[in-house]
């Protein structure tokens, strides 16, 4: 069968889609026609391939693919022009579409964006043509879009097209049915105006990476007349893009520390046409003088002369840290070359595969690179320098000195000097809007936009919860899927589904009877169910992420984690306790935006806390709340009142450590304070002195570390879960995060996660990124402590799976069907 034309006839739209057809109908009989010659001319059509084809297409040294040709005709009647039209459409084997009306014009073209659209003009008793075109160039996605009118054969005079042009038509074709007329139009479009607008469209990706670039770049005429200048140049020089707009470079202030001829043999090397690079001092809006590495490149354009100049300019500092960051990566590459066949950015992550199990020499082997890797750890805080200088001097100094300097580092490691310098990781948007996104208070904010989220909703128990069920009475199915609830591989979802998403109740009544958690509060089993379901109620399930059945996970990690060795040696039983508890109240009443969001919008939280961990004081301060404002679920009632303030502070404190602006001072202070002498002991003479350890293990500061790590890594674990869990994971957070996306637009606010559109979003590049940023350093450091070769190894292959889709270009969760 041929590739015939098939177009489906309705009242307003004829849908020209070059499918196979099997049935021929006449239109009287069906909605579908089909043509098997040229009905304007009478030439035979041939059919032409059905397979489409990418259009490969040269920009500089981008190298574009575009799809066939999409065109909207626009004629209130079949005639032989819009016939003649149809036919080349088919014979070029473009995508067609024909509307008979302005209405079913705009409603076709808002759907599918045509690239070309060719408008009858020759009728004005049925629409009128201009008012068309404006229309359809109000639409922003227009800006690309050729837009022809077809006019009537001029009788006499010929009539000027700035009527059309002012109206938005880029050409005009004098009306001619002729079927090869048409199609030679149609080409000469499609390789003219049409491919030009496409080249134009992908210029836009262009400037997306200059405004999204960390470096300065100024672009300017041949003649030096400033014509751009990036976000990052307005930040480091303190200018805005009006105040340099239209100026000459002459005119924007120069510093002295220059020498006096360095502007001439700048301007004479570029004005040969050679690119120059060198260090430059430029000032600042501010009067201040900022050195940089510059380098400016002549652009050649129309006529081969020069036609524009690129400065791309680097803040020395930030360019030195680059080098050494980049010097970094390259040798981690080496090394990861040279381990494994899989190239990544995961600084020497450990291949755990062959010690899946604790067997002696396994372990002892993997221990040993843990604590290996934890010295090489480049988590580059002030802090960590100095103490590691002070460790490295106290090797060569006399008794009376490396006292002193054990002094020194206890104060330094119980202060708040943990503070990381986040410019010294690989940047790349993903990373940069996770980091904005997650450890900022969003104080960037617009004047008159405020949106109140409402904290006055009552926070009570549902009634349909209010008869609590027993331990003893869970349903078999509900018991089926809790049998493994002591294994990491545990699928919360499972039970998600089974409890029709009340996972949270059941799974505390089991977690926290096998902890025995009621004997240490002296409370009744009853009083544990009502709380576990009145916390239970105030999560919202609407959320994609952050409900109950988050929280649900993060307390089976916690459960998880304090099963482990080295954490029972490190906590007391209130430590428990008070894990699992704030395991599960971590989030409670989250509306499913960040801290920032609510900061920006102006929220009456944002305002009750002062923009300060917002969410997190306030699920920590409504746990309280709701718990004891009813004897019927206040499991704290029974307790004395010394032991309970020291629980409940415990149980601020974690929730309080889930904040992640505070994520690498927390990872700081464990990696040296607990990892750091734990592996020095490791190493002095091969075994551990059990006293020395234990002083490292259990003492106040030393608790209250290993608890925060144990919530932070419980609370963001999804990426070491196996595979499938990760994907479900991955998707809810980036669901939520597109929700949020969209109010900002619709609201107003400042996008705090720009990358996070749905339309344009690639989920492998977030994991990875998240991964790289937050992840990887904080489980090497965990793993080191409380052994978890299962995770890693979880972790290492999801990595992998994300970075097999990014290669591909897939921005999905899974790669298509085969």
């Amino acid at each position: 069968m041929g590739c015939a034309s098939s177009i489906h006839i309705s009242d307003r739209v004829v849908y020209h889609s070059g499918k196979e057809s099997e049935d021929s109908h006449s239109p009287q009989q069906t909605n579908t026609t089909q043509h098997q010659g040229n009905p304007a001319s009478g030439i035979p059509l041939k059919a032409p391939n059905c397979k489409t084809t990418l259009t490969e297409v040269q920009f500089g040294p981008m190298k574009l693919f575009k799809d066939p040709l999409q065109v909207l005709l626009v004629f209130a009647k079949e005639d032989s022009q819009s016939n003649g039209f149809c036919w080349a459409c088919e014979k070029a084997n473009f995508r067609c579409s024909i509307a008979r009306t302005p209405e079913a014009a705009l409603e076709c073209f808002l759907e599918k964006h045509h690239d070309l659209v060719i408008i009858d003009h020759r009728h004005s008793r049925h629409f009128d043509a201009e008012a068309l075109c404006r229309s359809i160039r109000a639409v922003n996605s227009s800006e690309n879009t050729v837009i022809v009118a077809v006019v009537k054969r001029p009788d006499r005079e010929e009539a000027s097209v700035m009527p059309l042009i002012n109206a938005g038509f880029n050409r005009r074709y004098v009306e001619n049915a002729n079927m090869m007329a048409c199609y030679n139009e149609l080409l000469q479009l499609e390789h003219g105006e049409v491919r030009a607008q496409f080249k134009l469209r992908a210029s836009n990706a262009i400037f997306t990476a200059l405004e999204q670039s960390q470096e300065a770049i100024e672009i300017t005429s041949e003649d030096q007349i400033i014509q751009y200048v990036n976000p990052a140049y307005e930040s480091i020089m303190g200018y805005q893009q009006g105040e340099l707009i239209g100026k000459e470079i002459i005119e924007v202030p120069k510093s002295e520390k220059n020498k006096p001829d360095l502007l001439e043999t700048i301007n004479s090397c570029i004005r040969k046409g050679k690119e120059w690079q060198g260090i430059y001092y430029a000032k600042k809006k501010n009067g201040d003088s900022i050195q940089q590495n510059v380098k400016i490149t002549p652009v050649i354009g129309q006529g081969g002369k020069i036609r524009h100049y690129v400065s791309i300019n680097r803040p020395l500092n930030d360019n030195n840290k680059s080098d050494k960051s980049s010097e970094r990566v390259q040798a981690e590459s080496q090394t990861d070359m040279q381990s494994s066949k899989h190239k990544d950015r995961r600084k020497g992550s450990l291949d755990v595969r062959s010690t899946t199990s604790r067997g002696s020499d396994g372990s002892s082997q993997r221990r040993h690179s843990s604590m290996a890797r934890i010295h090489s750890m480049t988590i580059e805080a002030p802090i960590t320098k100095v103490i590691n200088i002070i460790n490295a001097a106290q090797e060569s100094s006399p008794m009376p000195v490396a006292e002193a300097l054990d002094r020194v580092l206890e104060i330094l490691r119980t202060t708040e000097l943990y503070s990381p310098q986040l410019g010294t990781k690989d940047e790349d948007p993903h990373t940069n809007d996770l980091v904005g996104g997650l450890m900022t208070d969003g104080l960037r904010r617009l004047s008159g936009n405020e949106y109140i989220f409402s904290t006055k909703q009552p926070h009570h128990l549902p009634s349909h919860l209010i008869t609590p069920l027993s331990l003893n009475d869970i349903p078999p199915r509900i018991a089926l899927t809790m049998e493994n609830e002591d294994s990491w591989d545990f699928d919360v979802f499972n039970l998600e589904t089974a409890t029709m998403k009340r996972p949270l109740t059941y799974l505390g009544l089991k977690i926290f009877s096998r902890f025995g958690v009621c004997e240490f509060l002296n409370c009744p089993e009853a009083t544990l169910r009502s709380w576990l379901q009145v916390i239970e109620a105030n999560y919202h399930s609407s959320n994609s992420y952050h409900n109950s059945s988050h929280a649900a996970d993060v307390l089976h990690a916690t459960a998880y984690f304090l099963c482990k060795e080295r954490v029972k040696q490190s906590l007391d039983p209130i430590d428990e306790v008070a894990a699992l508890i704030a395991a599960t109240v971590h989030d409670v009443d989250h509306p499913g935006r960040t801290n920032s969001f609510l900061c920006n919008a102006g929220s009456e939280l944002a305002i009750l806390y002062n923009d300060t961990a917002v969410l997190e004081s306030h699920h920590a301060a409504l746990a309280f709340q709701i718990t004891t404002k009813d004897d019927k679920c206040n499991i704290f009632k029974n307790m004395e009142r010394n032991e309970y303030r020291t629980l409940r502070q415990a149980i601020i404190d974690m929730v309080l450590a889930t904040e992640m602006t505070k994520h690498f001072e927390h990872v700081n202070k464990f990696v040296n304070s607990i990892n750091k002498p734990l592996a020095a002991l490791e190493e002095s003479g091969g075994t551990e002195d059990e006293e020395s350890v234990k002083s490292v293990l259990t003492t106040p500061e030393n608790r209250i570390l290993v608890k925060r790590m144990l919530i932070k890594c419980a609370d963001i674990s999804n990426p070491c879960r196996p595979l499938e869990l990760c994907i479900e994971w991955a998707g809810r957070i980036s669901e939520e995060y597109f929700a949020q996306t969209d109010e900002e637009k619709r609201q107003g606010l400042p996008v705090v996660m720009p990358v996070f559109d749905r339309n344009t979003c690639s989920i492998p590049k977030s994991q990875i990124s998240f991964i790289d940023y937050f992840i990887t350093d904080m489980f090497d450091a965990w793993d080191a402590f409380a052994d978890l070769p299962n995770l890693m190894q979880h972790l290492d292959n999801n990595f992998k799976y994300w970075k097999g889709l990014d290669e591909r270009k897939l921005h999905s969760l899974r790669p298509p069907p085969e």
